[in-house]
């Protein structure tokens, strides 16, 4: 990997991004770097949670990396967005660990929407985000101008992106965009005190409720259901039994993933 780092402590997960020059820019390379780490990440399952950051003090991530599309036709820039959701965004959204954004500086263009991709968003108060494309001339291409919408609404959604300014993190935890903002000290710890409860809960229960609540959002009537399915689902795994019989028992459950 020579633009990310990757660091595990017990159950958890450390994706960093490593281009601190670039504001941790995503190019094409740093997006397939990321892809892997991800399905790997989600595959171990000695790995119950995923933290998400950038390197150095004054980026999460700062949009993509321009210079590589700047000349790109039409068809170019379909599959640049079309492979990107399918190789990244949907990707994280859509995992079954849960993925908690630690956002230590500017998250714009394709670094809010990977923010907004991860399950939970925590930020340091002086981060600063927003959706800057209209102002070169395009829009968000990464699922920005729906995943924003729904996190947000549309009115704000709309303002967010039409203007291309940039949002506070206070601002961004107002409406909702962001779960915490704290000092840039306490960044790292509130997500590991976040992940480090995600571990002490079933695996299994955590990744069907994942896709519950990712099937309401893509249709609602249809997230009624997999919820349905998803809950009779849970009765017939092994993280079931065991976390029924702790409960009975008054003791501390021992999940496996199973």
């Amino acid at each position: 990997m020579e633009n990310i780092i990757i660091d595990t402590d017990e159950r958890i997960r450390y994706i960093t991004i490593n281009r601190p020059e670039q504001l941790n820019a995503l190019n094409v390379e740093t997006i397939a770097e990321l892809s892997e780490a991800f399905q790997l990440s989600d595959e171990d399952q000695d790995i119950r949670a995923i933290i998400l950051t950038g390197s150095g003090e004054k980026a999460f991530i700062a949009g993509a990396d321009i210079k590589e599309f700047a000349d790109f036709t039409i068809g170019q820039g379909k599959e640049l967005s079309a492979r990107g959701h399918e190789t990244l965004f949907n990707l994280v959204a859509n995992l079954q660990t849960p993925v908690i954004a630690a956002i230590n500086g500017y998250a714009l263009g394709g670094g809010l929407e990977l923010a907004m991709s991860c399950h939970i968003r925590i930020a340091s108060d002086r981060a600063k985000l927003g959706l800057p494309e209209v102002s070169l001339g395009v829009i968000p291409g990464y699922g920005g101008t729906q995943r924003l919408a729904e996190l947000v609404g549309k009115g704000r959604a709309m303002e967010i992106i039409l203007t291309a300014g940039m949002i506070s993190a206070e601002e961004a935890h107002q409406m909702g965009l962001v779960n915490h903002v704290t000092f840039p000290s306490g960044l790292m710890s509130r997500a590991e005190e976040i992940a480090r409860q995600i571990c002490k809960n079933s695996p299994r229960a955590i990744g069907l409720a994942i896709k519950a609540v990712n099937a309401g959002l893509m249709n609602k009537s249809r997230g009624y259901q997999k919820e349905i399915e998803a809950f009779g689902e849970a009765f017939g795994t092994e993280d079931f039994k065991e976390g029924t019989s702790a409960f009975l028992e008054k003791r501390k459950a021992a999940f496996t993933g199973n």
